[in-house]
């Protein structure tokens, strides 16, 4: 194929213009849903709980997590204030399980809408719609990076593939002269996203952290250097 005649790839550019399905985008009448309060810790569903209803985080933190195959905690997303999350209701055949469990991280105040009350408000709203297959779209993909984390054997190339993830969400992109990324997030966490032990992300964090790669200290954000980070996995 000739040089002109290559695919150009625009790095989602168009995507910028899309925005996911938050709850800011739902009636704020109280029409649609209900409101749920969960204590830190409490399970919002568990395993073998039906996939029949979608949430959406009024207030806290919810993590979705699976097992893998020793029984561990693996963390697969991390929910912020405003986002759906158990959307994966509209994937399950009739009468589907869970599989996963969704846990509230801090203290936790959820708006529950069944399935067929989300349908029907879809089917109200264009725009609803449309962001909702955009939020699909940025979750999947998330999944899929996700994935390819998890693949590498290599601890460092795990975790130094894992901290790239969470430093440039899918369609986000650093701005020139954007070196360093804070994460606010602990090496328990770290441990339960890659699927290893806590032990192990501390040693091998602090191999980054002497190649200059990440730094952080107690009571303070992790700061990722993104592009001495990905030039270090390149070349590795």
């Amino acid at each position: 194929m000739a040089k002109d005649d290559e695919l150009q790839f625009s790095n989602h550019l168009p995507c910028n213009t899309l925005t996911g399905l938050t709850l800011d985008h739902l009636p704020q009448d109280g029409s649609v849903g209900h409101v749920r309060n969960f204590g830190k810790g409490a399970d919002i569903w568990r395993p073998d709980d039906r996939a029949d209803r979608i949430y959406f985080l009024r207030r806290g933190q919810v993590v979705v997590m699976t097992g893998d195959a020793e029984g561990n905690e693996v963390i697969m997303q991390v929910i912020e204030r405003g986002e759906p999350f158990g959307e994966l209701c509209f994937c399950s055949q009739e009468k589907g399980l869970r599989h996963t469990t969704g846990r509230a991280v801090t203290e936790c105040e959820v708006l529950e809408i069944s399935h067929r009350d989300f349908v029907s408000y879809l089917q109200k709203s264009t725009d609803a719609l449309i962001k909702f297959t955009f939020t699909y779209c940025m979750r999947l993909s998330e999944m899929k990076l996700r994935v390819g984390v998890l693949a590498h054997r290599g601890a460092e190339e795990r975790l130094g593939r894992l901290l790239l993830q969470l430093a440039a969400p899918p369609g986000l992109q650093h701005t020139e002269g954007t070196n360093e990324v804070p994460l606010h997030i602990g090496h328990e966490e770290l441990a339960k996203m890659a699927a290893m032990n806590r032990s192990h992300v501390t040693v091998t964090m602090g191999k980054l952290r002497k190649r200059g790669l990440v730094r952080y200290e107690r009571n303070r954000p992790l700061v990722v250097d993104v592009p001495a980070l990905t030039a270090y996995l390149t070349d590795s």
